[in-house]
Order: structure tokens, then sequence, then C-alpha cells
């Protein structure tokens, strides 16, 4: 037939299959061809402005995570697109029955959910890829993407608390993240990436012996190196115009009877979250019930500490 040109290229069905197998390129492929047509759903149903692409980019998001229910790889583009209608009917949603930005809080993610996005990036065959993608962001939108989509500290108003910045700065920063993990996500989806689990690992490891050696006041040689000189506490712990070291600090909650317990770790090469269970049987004074440390690093030492003190899980 005159005019036809027949689709070059693997077939959708064949992409799907080698993304689920976890082949990164294969579901970067999907999503460059599938751009168009998700981007006029979410325009058809949001109008032209912000919430159209921040829409289609919680889509692809949520193909990274969701790209084994594919049954039919031939309709991943019908697929695809639901995912985006979805998402804005979500939007659509939390505009009638909530003014102003409380509609789009997430609930808490417990850790026992089969859905939880740290969970399922870590069983997935491609987190090692998403997770380059995330480091190539600039630190404060790592920041709040980390905590949105990783941790428990997972409402805009909660990020907003734990960065100390304005619940619109919040919503601005996580905009401009999606976008830039979407361009992320396809130019380094060829490349080589460090194993995630594993920085997971360390970092969880710094934690719970950084936990004991604050208990029993000796610290070992590799916590001493996380932990050097020149690192600061910031935030409501800290003090303005002075610099404050989290040892002391630290210590300081200890002898008062306070203990924390660690729940929860999001390690990226320069940022870490750790979230604790909170205790105080016979401390002098009470503390709220859990609590988020969100260090900063360069070399592999910490030399910025932000403790936050969450709300507990709905």
């Amino acid at each position: 037939m005159a005019g036809f040109h027949p689709p070059t290229g693997p077939t959708d069905e064949e992409l799907t299959r080698r993304a689920q197998a976890g082949e990164a390129g294969a579901l970067g492929l999907l999503l460059a061809r599938h751009q168009a047509p998700m981007r006029a759903v979410a325009l058809s149903l949001l109008g032209y402005g912000p919430d159209a692409e921040d829409a289609v980019q919680e889509a692809a998001l949520t193909a990274l995570r969701r790209i084994g229910d594919v049954r039919d790889g031939a309709a991943v583009g019908t697929w695809l697109r639901a995912v985006v209608r979805n998402s804005c009917r979500m939007r659509l949603r939390a505009r009638r029955e909530t003014p102003g930005l409380d509609g789009l809080d997430h609930p808490h993610l417990r850790d026992d959910d089969p859905w939880q996005p740290e969970q399922v990036v870590e069983r997935h065959a491609m987190r090692d890829w998403i997770w380059g993608a995330v480091e190539e962001l600039p630190e404060q939108l790592r920041l709040v993407l980390m905590l949105r989509h990783f941790s428990g500290i997972s409402s805009y108003q909660e990020i907003a608390a734990a960065c100390e910045v304005p619940v619109g700065t919040v919503r601005s920063r996580l905009s401009q993240a999606r976008a830039k993990m979407s361009q992320a996500l396809t130019a380094t989806a060829t490349q080589a990436h460090d194993d995630a689990s594993v920085r997971v690992e360390q970092s969880r490891h710094e934690a719970v012996a950084t936990l004991e050696a604050w208990e029993t006041g000796g610290l070992p040689r590799e916590i001493c190196e996380l932990w050097p000189a020149e690192s600061e506490m910031i935030g409501m712990l800290g003090r303005p115009g002075e610099r404050v070291h989290p040892v002391p600090v630290m210590r300081r909650y200890l002898e008062d009877g306070v203990r924390q317990h660690l729940r929860h770790v999001v390690a990226g090469r320069d940022i870490a979250i750790w979230e604790m269970d909170v205790t105080h049987d016979g401390a002098r004074h009470v503390c709220p019930p859990a609590v988020a440390w969100l260090m900063f690093r360069s070399e592999g030492r910490v030399r910025r500490l932000r403790v936050v003190f969450p709300r507990p899980p709905r």
C-alpha cells in the first residue's frame, strides 16, 4: 500500500518482555515511544500546565515499578495511557475533595506493604538503573524525591518541615525532579550502575554500628571516620551561628534515657536517610515516637546531619 511504512525496531511486545526481564534500555525505549500519547491523555484531562506534566512523570515512575503487571506486551501503550489516566483522575479527585495541597499527600507507606516503593525497587532487576537516574539530580531535588517516594516522610507538609522550606517549594522541586528523572532514565539506561542494594546494606550497617557505638561510649575506627571533626548538626538540634558536632548531642540524649531503634534505611551516594523508632523508658523528658536522620555526605563522610521528627504513621 502506497505510503505505508512498516514499524522498524523491536515491537512493543518484545520491548515489554525485555523490560520485565530487567533490561533497562528496553523500558526507556517504551517510555520514549509512548511519551506523546501519554502526554495527550494528560492534557485532555488536566489541560495545559504543570499538573499535566507531573501526571506524565508520575506515570513513568509507576511504570518503572509495575512493568511486571503487564500481561499483553502488545497492548503496553494502552496500559501506559491507563496509568496516566489514573494519575490524572487522582489529581482531579484531590482538587474536588481537599482544597490546596493537602489532597496530594500520600498515605504513609508501611514496611509490610507489598507495593511500598523502596521494597519494590529493592526487588526489581532495574533498581540500579533507577538509582543511577536519581543520583543525576541536584542535591535539593534528590532529597525531596527520596523523601517523597522512598521514605515514610512522604507528605508535602512533612517534607517541607524536614527541609525547612515552604510547601510550595516542595511541590516545585518535586515537579522539577520528576521531569529531570524522566530525562535521566532515558539518558542513563545503557550505562553501568552501582549496586543500589549493596549501598543500602552498607548504610544499614553504619547505622547499627553508630547506635551501638554511641550507647557503649566507644567509637570504632570506621565510625569515627564516618563522623569526622568537621561533621555539623543543622536544623532544630543545631544552634544558629554555632557549629555543633552530632556526637555530643546524641550522647546527651542517650544519657537522658532516650533510645533510638533503626527501622528503615534509604541510601544514595551522597544522601542517606535513617528512620528510627524512639523509646524513652525512664527518660528525663518525653520525645516524639519517631525520628529521621538526613545525612549529607562527601567522600563517604557525613558533613551535615539534620534530625527531623516526622508525624507518627497514619
